[in-house]
């Protein structure tokens, strides 16, 4: 297996705000090469336990040859969709003390070119977390409808010339499907009229895609609501996001969660008869410092926020 260089975001930020109990029971949802699961072990007494979770089998492959003699900590192949049924098979329901999720893709699956994640690597287009599930880029390209990859293009990558881009697709792919990340990133960057002088015409899209092959904003919105139920009063869900979309939906999760529900009008009730909110926020969003994006320039996009459960 090739060997990466991962530079963790927000580490130390978001273990000190996860660990709540030396002791207890942890979910890392995004494996990826395990550097938020190594500060956990490292802080983790003997009796804690650690679940990390991913869908990319070289994560998995790399972890447990890495943590080959860790006894605190199991691995699961999977989508951090899952979480839910995979702590309930553990017995950890309402057990949880932190559950921590980076989302996103990770820098060894946009370097690796074979991976087809990234316009700066030739490659074949696949964009799969899980290569062996589901469609490829380039399958998914073949056969989509052109009005919804225009809905892609707008909604998960904000792409103002998506009708654009997505006509240039469909009208290549008559011809031959559209097999690798260079053919597909000289399609985009033919189609598009004006440049951004300090982005890649094909990010945008890219992102796009990547997105809608992943099914990523169904994996995010299904394990926040695992989270809530898995963890214990007190327990905290510790989020980073990448981009706005996920950004969104994490920060409405918590904030609904965190107010009490309201009440139907004309229905005198006391403050004590009302249903608490199951999370109460904690602290305002974090960004990486100055330091930690000039070290890793990938880093500038995060936001991390965390939640606690108190009912």
């Amino acid at each position: 297996m090739a060997t990466f260089k991962h530079t963790t975001v927000l580490l130390n930020e978001a273990v000190d705000a996860l660990l709540v109990d030396s002791n207890g029971f942890y979910i890392d949802g995004t494996f990826g090469r395990g550097g938020h699961s190594s500060l956990i072990l490292d802080r983790l007494g003997s009796s804690g336990k650690l679940m990390a979770v991913d869908r990319d089998p070289d994560a998995i492959e790399a972890g447990r040859a890495r943590f080959r003699n860790e006894s605190r900590l199991c691995f699961r192949h999977s989508e951090f969709s899952r979480i839910g049924e995979l702590a309930e098979e553990m017995g950890w329901k309402a057990r949880v003390s932190g559950v921590l999720l980076d989302l996103g893709v990770s820098s060894p699956q946009l370097d690796a070119a074979e991976r087809g994640f990234s316009f700066m690597h030739d490659g074949p287009l696949d964009m799969r977390m899980n290569p062996s599930a589901g469609q490829s880029a380039s399958e998914w390209l073949q056969t989509v409808d052109f009005e919804k990859l225009v809905r892609v293009l707008k909604e998960y990558g904000e792409e103002r010339f998506a009708r654009r881009i997505a006509t240039a697709i469909v009208e290549r792919r008559v011809d031959a499907p559209i097999e690798t990340t260079s053919e597909l990133a000289q399609i985009i960057d033919a189609a598009i009229p004006v440049r951004d002088p300090h982005k890649h015409p094909a990010t945008r899209s890219f992102q796009a895609i990547r997105i809608q092959v992943n099914s990523e904003l169904d994996e995010v919105r299904k394990a926040l609501g695992d989270a809530l139920d898995l963890l214990a009063v007190g327990g905290r869900l510790v989020v980073i996001s990448f981009h706005s979309l996920e950004d969104r939906l994490v920060k409405r999760f918590m904030r609904d969660s965190a107010r009490p529900k309201p009440m139907p009008k004309g229905i005198p009730l006391m403050e004590s008869q009302q249903d608490k909110p199951p999370l109460k926020l904690v602290g305002k969003a974090v960004k990486p410092s100055s330091e930690e994006i000039a070290a890793n320039p990938r880093s500038r996009s995060a936001v991390m926020r965390v939640a606690e459960r108190v009912a």
